[in-house]
């Protein structure tokens, strides 16, 4: 409380604006437990192949950054292991129940429901079934598959009702994010980036699939169905990991330059995760020689040059969205401060 003309002023901070609304709790709480569960049955999954490589804990470690690692094949790709992580970090802050958390879930929830049903087209031919019943851990990855889509429904269902815009609609500036000048700017940045590197995806899937050896309906095919290659694998194929990025890299970011805050954690989450793949690209194009040839070709050059742009644009959308001038959480906590420097500077006390 502040003193001025014989009054008081209520100058204490109003409630946190980055946490969501009480009513909200249970499906806060809810998607932190089930993507908390998931990522439980995929670190499981890890574990398991690491007991039964014949590398250590240390060699996997380095083949999570090195491709080109002596490692046995895990279970899981990369792609799974980065979505391991994204997992357990969004369960945290769903548990925390921080409004961040809402659109990375769902953004994971709409991936799991993907991958669901690529291998539910998969399971619709009978020889690939016929591999979940003949395949020891056949069971466990079924299961596991199944637990994907339960988590995957549970999360779109409860997160999509748990929106805060009825709020800013309404008026209730007490729970409602304040616009800041910074945030409109930033987002579009980060839009522009993703859309960019979206588009740089897309021309190199239309180059492979226009190439004279490609086979492009092989190609698609591999993206929608998990038994085109033949074998039990819970790691997602390339052509499901390539097309799901370039769809996600341009939704997210046609609804970043729109200036849609919500979308803050998704492209926080997403970006972390490219990042982390980008960087696994490089240290294999290190340790295989291929910079130093790489310019020897056009094709070749090209490719340095989306794998150092995409480098460059995954870190700066983290840098960006992770800063306090991308969002507006920040806002009415902020405002109240001032309003409190002004009392007490411009106020008699």
């Amino acid at each position: 409380m502040v003193m001025q003309d014989g009054g008081t002023v209520d100058v204490r901070p109003g409630p946190d604006p980055g946490r969501a609304a009480p009513e909200h709790r249970d499906a806060y709480l809810l998607t932190g437990l089930c993507l908390a569960l998931y990522a439980g049955a995929l670190l499981a999954w890890t574990v398991c192949g690491i007991a039964q490589g014949d590398g250590s804990v240390w060699d996997f470690a380095e083949s999570l950054f090195n491709p080109g690692s002596a490692a046995t094949p895990q279970l899981l790709g990369p792609y799974e292991w980065a979505f391991t992580a994204a997992f357990l970090v969004i369960a945290g802050l769903a548990l925390a129940r921080r409004r961040l958390a809402r659109s990375a879930a769902l953004l994971s929830g709409f991936l799991l429901l993907a991958a669901s049903l690529r291998e539910g087209v998969g399971l619709c031919h009978a020889a690939y079934r016929h591999q979940y019943s003949n395949d020891p851990l056949g069971s466990w990855a079924l299961a596991t598959r199944g637990l994907g889509l339960v988590v995957a429904l549970v999360v779109l269902c409860v997160m999509f009702p748990a929106t805060e815009r009825w709020r800013e609609a309404r008026g209730d500036r007490r729970h409602a994010p304040a616009p800041e000048a910074g945030w409109h700017r930033s987002s579009a940045i980060c839009g522009v980036l993703f859309v960019l590197m979206g588009l740089a995806r897309l021309g190199w899937v239309a180059a492979d699939l226009t190439a004279a050896e490609a086979d492009a309906l092989r190609y698609l095919h591999g993206a929608v169905d998990g038994s085109v290659l033949g074998s039990l694998d819970l790691s997602a194929s390339a052509e499901f990991a390539t097309l799901g990025s370039v769809l996600v890299l341009l939704v997210l970011g046609v609804l970043a330059i729109r200036g849609r805050h919500e979308v803050r954690g998704a492209l926080l989450v997403f970006a972390a995760m490219q990042l982390y793949l980008t960087v696994r690209t490089v240290v294999w194009l290190t340790v295989t020689d291929f910079f130093h040839q790489s310019f020897e070709t056009t094709t070749g050059a090209l490719s340095v040059a989306t794998t150092a742009y995409g480098l460059a644009a995954m870190t700066s959308v983290v840098v960006l969205a992770t800063g306090h001038g991308f969002g507006p959480y920040g806002g009415p906590r902020t405002e109240g401060l001032r309003a409190a420097a002004v009392g007490r500077n411009g106020g008699g006390l």
